[in-house]
């Protein structure tokens, strides 16, 4: 997988991606992520990419003319499965979405700014529009980070132990059961004796069960949802 990334800050991006397992996917060549400056085309001197909106709305726009020339370099080179967006009114990202994004072959994230881009840019160029949350970052640096972070850790031989990624939460719409570790008496603090009961059957009940409860509990808008369907 190649994904490139479209910034305003690329500096922002550099840590992400230079350590562990994003860091490991690249070295297997199992994931190529490319970080791309937007002012590299920029037309100003100054190389601003930014101008303000005809609405006279409060803060500055991208504006369309780097962007798209941006974009059309790369897909110049190679053909992209998706160009997405990232911006706080955009769908959701969910479990589901990287499973689907894992698959693909070649990804461009433009990172939002400022008020956002030019609406153009996001009716002629932006295959997918992805948030989040309902809340606004500074730029969309660290939601391109999420997204490739996700996304990456999906793909056939990065992590070590690949069935990890199966068990995550939301992979069945449940959050994940409690996990404990040695020793099984901390303090006083016991490890339930079920899990060390040696017990196969009766420990994937349990798990089930503990992963139910905690969805009720933390998560009960995910059990509705799934009742619904």
């Amino acid at each position: 997988m190649r994904i490139d990334i479209i910034t305003v800050l690329p500096e922002l991006l550099e840590s992400p991606f230079g350590h562990s397992i994003l860091k490991r996917a690249q070295d297997k060549g199992l994931a190529e992520i490319y970080i791309h400056n937007l002012r590299d085309w920029s037309t100003d001197k100054h190389r601003r990419v930014d101008d303000y909106a005809f609405s006279k709305e409060a803060g500055m726009v991208m504006m369309v003319e780097p962007i798209e020339k941006a974009i059309n370099e790369l897909k110049s080179q190679r053909e992209y499965d998706e160009i997405i967006f990232t911006s706080p009114d955009g769908k959701r990202f969910k479990q589901n979405d990287a499973n689907q994004l894992s698959l693909k072959k070649n990804i461009i994230i433009l990172c939002g700014h400022y008020k956002g881009v030019d609406q153009r840019v996001r009716d002629n160029l932006i295959t997918r529009e992805i948030s989040v949350g309902d809340f606004v970052l500074t730029g969309g640096e660290l939601a391109a980070a999420i997204i490739a972070d996700a996304v990456v850790r999906l793909i056939p031989g990065v992590l070590s132990d690949e069935t990890s990624a199966l068990t995550d939460s939301f992979q069945d719409g449940l959050l994940s059961p409690p996990v404990y570790t040695r020793p099984a008496d901390y303090k006083g603090w016991k490890v339930p004796d079920v899990l060390l009961s040696g017990n196969d059957q009766l420990i994937e009940d349990w798990k089930m069960e503990q992963a139910y409860e905690r969805t009720k509990k933390l998560r009960p808008d995910l059990l509705e949802k799934h009742d619904d369907e």
